[in-house]
């Protein structure tokens, strides 16, 4: 006999923080997650599931379109292979899930329990990742604006303040993870927390806005080992727009 498992449990247990915030950038999760739920509406993660799969979703601009702040060589690699590699580990391990037998010992579910966190909430945070960056003549880099940046100005005391400190914590980063600037909906306030590897250990119910990769893979053709200077040139290409429209729907208006 085996254990149902739909798409919404597996990801609500794979990815808490996210279930809790119960959206994501204007994407409810559980529309996202559920092959079952009515089409997602529109938002940077609807294009990473279609037909019943989760898929890779295309760039919103060319390779070559962040540069020189991200090479296109590395947009390639980043997208094309390491992005790949979390949605087919996600779909194999829903897979081997569904098709588990309820008297599995604990060690088989702890592992695939690890697994789908692993690869969901990569494949989450690369898809948010590529839609709140774009080349300067669409909109990269500059500064926040509007209730994005009165938000920033109070929780933080201003925008260059929060830049020191997002940039800090993004280089501080021990081995391979993120540093994301949530939306915290309890207090209604802004908070920068670090990942560690691609499982989202932040505020239970917080919701990620603007995600910085601080892997190697993300940075380490161009800027080898200087991740600084990898974090320094990346704020050229911020989305400010976009990230602007993810704290608006995270406070649901």
């Amino acid at each position: 006999m085996n254990d149902p498992i739909s798409r919404r449990s597996v990801l609500t247990r794979a990815v808490p923080a996210l279930a809790l915030a119960g959206a994501l950038a204007s994407v409810p999760l559980v529309a996202l997650a559920d092959s079952a739920a009515q089409p997602p509406a529109a938002g940077p993660l609807a294009a990473g599931f279609k037909d019943g799969v989760y898929v890779l979703p295309p760039l919103p601009y060319a390779y070559d379109a962040l540069e020189p702040s991200i090479d296109a060589e590395t947009m390639h690699l980043h997208h094309d292979k390491h992005h790949q590699a979390y949605v087919d580990g996600l779909n194999k391990t829903i897979k081997a899930l569904a098709e588990t037998a309820v008297d599995a010992t604990p060690a088989l579910l702890s592992g695939l329990e690890e697994d789908l966190s692993f690869n969901a909430s990569g494949h989450l945070l690369h898809t948010l990742f590529w839609s709140i960056m774009a080349p300067a003549s669409s909109g990269g880099g500059g500064e926040p604006a509007g209730p994005l940046a009165d938000a920033i100005t109070k929780d933080f005391g201003s925008v260059e303040a929060f830049r020191t400190r997002f940039s800090k914590v993004a280089a501080g980063v021990k081995g391979s993870g993120w540093a994301v600037l949530a939306y915290e909906p309890v207090g209604d306030r802004l908070l920068v927390t670090q990942v560690k590897q691609h499982d989202l250990q932040m505020v239970a119910g917080a919701t990620p806005l603007l995600p910085l990769d601080v892997w190697e893979h993300a940075y380490y053709l161009k800027y080898h080992n200087v991740r600084a200077d990898y974090v320094k040139a990346w704020w050229n290409v911020v989305n400010w727009p976009a990230v602007a429209s993810a704290l608006a729907a995270a406070r649901g208006h």
